[in-house]
């Protein structure tokens, strides 16, 4: 018997692992004996925690990704009136930090809602729950923006929040598409220039 805190290291390693092997070769084409391999864990302990790859693919969604979410999209806007300036500093910290890999592999959310939500209704769920959290981040982040003077009062907030989170995963799978670090920055000026559009005069 495993015992707790031994359980829940061995979840992560697990969860860490498939996150990695989704990224590199989306859900479909996840192995779960590389996943094995890369954490040295056994079947048995993987059907420990979860009796097949697809709660396992949902568990990455409902926890990693769903972190991930949180650190890189959600947390930036959720102090501050000038919500602008938070979603450029969010683009250029995860591209700093994340570049290359975003580079060569993607968002692994914008990648597993393209592959996964025409096929499976759990992913789907799953995944626009996390869309919506960012999209209720941002439009919450936009209305303190326009009440602190920042923004057009005539702003559409709805409306400026999805196009805005299209937008950041478009840029993010054209440079991925075209493996081109120069395609994110111009699309990323583009963007910038965007949002500045937004400000009050």
């Amino acid at each position: 018997m495993l015992k707790p805190r031994q359980a829940d290291l061995t979840r992560h390693q697990l969860l860490q692992s498939a996150m990695h092997e989704i990224h590199q070769h989306g859900f479909q084409g996840a192995s779960l004996s590389r996943i094995l391999d890369n954490t040295g864990l056994t079947k048995g302990a993987l059907y420990h925690h979860f009796p097949n790859k697809l709660a396992l693919g949902y568990a990455v969604v409902d926890e990693l990704l769903a972190m991930y979410m949180q650190s890189v999209w959600l947390e930036p806007l959720a102090s501050g009136d000038d919500p602008l300036h938070a979603i450029e500093q969010a683009i250029t910290t995860t591209w700093t930090e994340h570049g290359r890999e975003l580079l060569r592999l993607g968002c692994p959310i914008n990648n597993l809602s393209q592959e996964m939500s025409p096929l499976d209704e759990g992913f789907r769920i799953r995944i626009d729950s996390l869309y919506a959290a960012w999209q209720q981040a941002l439009e919450q982040g936009l209305r303190r923006g326009r009440q602190a003077g920042h923004l057009r009062s005539n702003l559409d907030i709805p409306q400026t929040a999805i196009f805005i989170m299209a937008a950041i995963e478009g840029c993010f799978g054209l440079a991925k598409n075209r493996q081109s670090e120069s395609a994110m920055q111009v699309c990323s000026a583009g963007l910038y220039a965007y949002l500045q559009s937004l400000r009050a005069e």
